[in-house]
């Protein structure tokens, strides 16, 4: 673990940890900084999720969906937080097939794989046919209630897997909450320029699309205990990105030396 405050303490004095040891604490400040550094990285899934679907809906109803899914998303972390024995519990097996067994938070990481698997597969199908198709959807009067229950959803699978790998690095609760609130206020700020962003470039949504893809694959790797490390995964995310700006740029000169000749 990053930071353990409660091998400062000293038992036989009973001393017990407060909240000004935790803000003098170098240690409890480098234990949050890292965490909150981990939970933005693993909250990058989360923003590309959201920003891929609230495309589908007309634009003030994807404002309020994507306020309503990030608020969500810190609701459910907090309160998974606040139940640590209960989560600490998921990794324990209640499943076993031979010498292959499966906790909650596996059985959780498979079936939130498989979703998103056939969630991008889906958009991407959509995508590809027709625009009639996303048009009919839009117009759907249940669409916004199916987005927000799909941000539910995904919000859970990503909270737990965010939360677990929270309790896996420090022990203090105030600086798991304290991470988290500011991971989840990083991921608020950037959500609405990732969404306008995939709503202008179309091409990127169908990057995003296969990204989602790829980290439905990932879960469902992890859940079956086949780790697959997120740094190829963010690396492959960041090169795909990279060639997709540049793509963007020629684009752009391009339609600029046409307006000038023209």
């Amino acid at each position: 673990r990053l930071y353990s405050f409660e091998r400062r303490c000293d038992p036989a004095a009973g001393i017990e940890p407060n909240m000004m040891d935790l803000l003098t604490s170098p240690e409890a400040w480098m234990a949050l900084a890292t965490l909150t550094a981990l939970e933005i990285v693993l909250g990058i899934d989360n923003v590309i999720f959201l920003s891929v679907l609230v495309s589908r809906i007309p634009p003030a109803q994807a404002e309020r969906a994507r306020k309503i899914g990030l608020a969500l998303a810190l609701i459910f972390r907090i309160a998974l937080l606040s139940i640590l024995v209960w989560l600490i519990g998921l990794t324990e097996p209640v499943l076993t097939v031979g010498k292959f067994a499966l906790s909650w938070r596996d059985i959780i990481l498979i079936i939130g794989g498989l979703f998103l698997i056939a969630k991008a597969t889906h958009e991407i199908h959509a995508e590809v046919e027709a625009n009639e198709v996303e048009e009919s959807a839009k117009a759907t009067p249940s669409a916004f209630f199916w987005v927000i229950m799909q941000i539910i959803v995904i919000d859970l699978v990503f909270s737990i897997d965010s939360i677990i790998t929270a309790i896996g690095m420090v022990q203090e609760l105030e600086i798991m909450i304290a991470a988290v609130v500011i991971a989840v206020g990083v991921m608020y700020v950037s959500s609405g320029p990732v969404a306008a962003f995939v709503k202008e470039h179309p091409t990127t949504k169908m990057l995003a699309l296969a990204f989602l893809v790829l980290i439905g694959v990932a879960l469902v790797a992890d859940g079956f205990h086949f780790h697959i490390p997120r740094a190829f995964i963010y690396v492959a995310i960041c090169f795909s990105g990279a060639v997709e700006f540049f793509n963007i740029l020629a684009r752009r000169n391009r339609r600029k030396r046409s307006a000038q000749q023209g």
